[in-house]
């Protein structure tokens, strides 16, 4: 049952009970108490009559008619509620009335609370002498008066306790309930984005802590958002990127290797013929055959070119660093007027094939993004085993790519080259990172390596 109470239930189920214990607590503490306070209440009432009787007795042969003014003084202090006098001669026979029981309609206390607190009754007889003649004053204590006292005194404080528990118990129901209220939002805001509704947002209230939950929850929803449109825009642009590498692939292979190869047919066909005739000339054959050489270079040229923007030629060959070098050097001829240095690290070791496409793919993009964008002067690029592991644990190395030029906008997105690139390093376990400023642009990534 506790299992499939809400959290609401169960906080309200908490509070009535601490509200019943505390009540009960507090009734049984009187009953407990109720005992000791009627045999107190008890005593002292039989010792006060007792000396109050002493004291009035003391003169009483001294009245006109010492049997009259004690007959009253029976009278009177028969009508005490916790008391009862009776005069009695020498021989214990009653010389006065009884005292009559009560006439109340009003329901006294019941039996078991009765026989629980009821003391011993007590009696005590003061001697009397009147003209020479004894007899004597009996007090007998009544402790029912008390009992009902006590009993009308626990049943008024559960009746108020019983109401002051109630109210405390809704006023702190529609208390919880308002503060746990932003709980179903959360609920039903949760469910929106588990259904791929990104846009879904929940109002912020409650308790400091639900609404510091709500604005937690909407900016994931919002980063998450973010996160499906880049990887969307990312799709579609690869998807973009791969059909105009596929349209370039094509013009080149149709403009280029085709006129080689034209070119080259018909140089060879003009050997050919010279080879059929009688005396064929060295110098139309030298012609021919230094034509044939420059197609063939030309081709060669154009296959490295179409090579190195499908894979870094030379990188599982001649290693990273070599790879590297050979692309700095190629932006060095392109930009003479911009410093490039590059430092790797002695202590990266290996780093596996994967890593060392990812870290040239990065170099490489970072390099584009400087000389197409920032228009910067020194570029500096650094590769070097990272301090922290990987978000799974792993070595990475640590590659720093920056520069000296305008840095970014304010508020502005990274490109689809940068975005490709974190994604991929994200789906190895690294990260990446650009950091803009004054003095330039940093690209720093982290990329899982090979090495143990």
């Amino acid at each position: 049952m506790w299992q499939n109470l809400s959290l609401r239930g169960r906080i309200n189920l908490l509070l009535a009970l601490l509200l019943a214990l505390g009540l009960a607590v507090n009734i049984a503490r009187q009953v407990a108490e109720a005992g000791p306070r009627v045999q107190a209440e008890d005593q002292s009432v039989i010792r006060l009559a007792r000396e109050f009787i002493e004291m009035i007795v003391a003169d009483l042969n001294e009245a006109p008619d010492p049997d009259a003014r004690l007959n009253q003084i029976a009278h009177d202090l028969n009508r005490l509620r916790h008391v009862s006098i009776a005069l009695r001669d020498a021989g214990g026979n009653p010389l006065t009335p009884p005292r009559p029981d009560a006439d109340d309609d009003t329901p006294g206390p019941p039996a078991w609370f009765v026989s629980l607190v009821h003391p011993e009754q007590t009696a005590v007889s003061v001697p009397v002498s009147v003209l020479g003649r004894a007899g004597s004053l009996v007090i007998t204590s009544h402790p029912n008066d008390e009992i009902a006292e006590i009993w009308d005194a626990i049943v008024t404080q559960l009746e108020v306790g019983s109401v002051i528990a109630l109210v405390l118990f809704l006023v702190m129901m529609t208390v919880v309930g308002r503060a746990l209220a932003p709980l179903q939002s959360l609920a039903q805001t949760m469910g929106e984005i588990e259904d791929g509704d990104y846009d879904a947002r929940v109002a912020p209230g409650g308790a400091p802590e639900l609404a510091a939950i709500c604005t937690r929850l909407n900016h994931l929803a919002a980063t998450l958002g973010e996160a499906v449109e880049d990887k969307r825009r990312l799709a579609e642009r690869a998807v973009s990127l791969q059909d105009v590498e596929r349209k370039e692939i094509a013009r080149e292979l149709h403009d280029e290797f085709g006129p080689y190869l034209f070119s080259l047919r018909a140089h060879a066909s003009a050997l050919a013929k010279l080879a059929d005739g009688r005396a064929p000339s060295a110098d139309a054959v030298r012609k021919h055959g230094g034509a044939l050489l420059e197609q063939i270079n030309a081709l060669q040229q154009f296959t490295r070119r179409v090579l190195e923007r499908l894979r870094p030629v030379g990188l599982a060959e001649l290693g990273l660093g070599k790879a590297l070098e050979s692309l700095s050097r190629l932006w060095r001829e392109s930009h003479p007027d911009v410093t490039i240095e590059t430092t790797i690290s002695p202590a990266l070791g290996v780093t596996g094939e994967t890593a060392d496409l990812t870290i040239y793919r990065v170099v490489q993009e970072a390099l584009t993004n400087a000389f197409r964008h920032a228009g910067a002067t020194a570029i500096n690029v650094v590769i070097e085993p990272a301090e922290q592991p990987g978000r799974d644990g792993r070595f990475c190395a640590r590659v720093r790519v920056s520069d000296n030029g305008r840095g970014m906008e304010p508020g502005q997105k990274l490109g689809f080259g940068l975005v490709g690139m974190r994604e991929r390093i994200l789906a190895l376990g690294g990260t990446l990172n650009v950091a803009t400023g004054e003095s330039g642009v940093t690209v720093e990534a982290l990329v899982p390596t090979a090495a143990a």
